[in-house]
C-alpha cells in the first residue's frame, strides 16, 4: 500500500504581530516614565558605613551645599501640586498656573518666598547661578524652611506615616547651618531624621564588618 505523503508546511513564523506589541510596550514606557530633574547644586556627602538606601518615594529631602544654601525637595507630583497651591494661598505669593506647574514638574527649590514667583519663571538650568538662588532662609528671625516642612507634611494626606525626612549636606557645609536645619525639624516635633552619606567599607574587626562578611558568605 502506497504511503500517504504529508503536505510540507513552512516553519517560518510571522513576527509582525510580535513587533507591533514590542513597539506598543516601548511607547507605553516612554510616555509614562518620569525622568528625575537635574539637581540645582552638586553636593559631596560625607562617608559612612550605613547601608540604608535613600527612598524613592514618600520622602522630604533637605539639601545643603558647601556654602550653606538650603534647598527643599519632595517626591510625588500630586503632593508637590498640593504643596505649592497651599503655600500660594497661605502666603499670597501670586503664582501663575505655569509657575506652579514648573514647581510640580521640577526638582529642588532654593529661594525665599519673596523671590519664588520670579524663581519659578526661570528654566531649571537658568536657576543655577541665579542671584535669587540664595537658599531657603533658616534664621531664627525668618525661618521659611519650617513652612516648607509643615506644608510638605500636610500634602502627604495618605502616606504621612510612611513619610521619611532626609538631610543631604555637603562635606564642607558649615555645621551651624546643619544645626539650624535639625532644630527646624525638632520645632515641628520630627525626631527621626536620616542623614544622606556615601557608603564606605566598615573598619576591619568591627561588628559591622563581621556582619557584612557574614552576609557575603550567604
Amino acid at each position: 500500500m502506497a504511503r500517504a505523503k504529508l503536505a510540507r508546511k513552512s516553519t517560518s513564523v510571522d513576527m509582525t504581530a510580535m513587533c507591533d506589541v514590542v513597539f506598543l510596550l516601548l511607547n507605553f514606557f516612554i510616555m509614562t516614565t518620569t525622568f528625575k530633574p537635574d539637581e540645582p547644586v552638586a553636593i559631596v556627602t560625607p562617608s559612612s558605613i550605613n547601608t540604608a538606601l535613600l527612598p524613592d518615594a514618600d520622602v522630604i529631602l533637605i539639601s545643603i551645599d558647601k556654602n550653606g544654601r538650603v534647598f527643599f525637595d519632595m517626591q510625588g507630583q500630586p503632593q508637590r501640586q498640593k504643596l505649592i497651591q497651599d503655600l500660594n494661598d497661605q502666603f499670597k505669593l501670586g503664582l501663575s498656573e505655569s509657575q506652579m506647574i514648573n514647581f510640580t514638574m521640577g526638582a529642588s527649590v532654593g529661594t525665599d518666598f519673596q523671590h519664588l514667583k520670579a524663581y519659578l519663571s526661570l528654566k531649571s538650568n537658568d536657576r543655577k547661578g541665579s542671584p535669587m538662588e540664595k537658599g531657603i532662609p533658616t534664621d531664627s528671625t525668618n525661618n521659611e524652611l519650617v513652612s516648607w516642612i509643615e506644608y510638605g507634611r500636610a500634602a502627604q494626606t495618605s502616606n504621612i506615616k510612611q513619610l521619611k525626612y532626609c538631610i543631604k549636606a555637603d562635606n564642607e557645609t558649615p555645621y551651624p547651618v546643619v544645626k539650624r536645619v535639625l532644630e527646624t525639624f525638632k520645632q515641628k516635633n520630627i525626631q527621626h531624621v536620616n542623614l544622606v552619606t556615601n557608603l564606605e567599607a566598615a573598619p576591619e574587626g568591627t561588628a559591622a564588618a563581621q556582619e557584612r562578611a557574614a552576609l557575603a558568605r550567604h
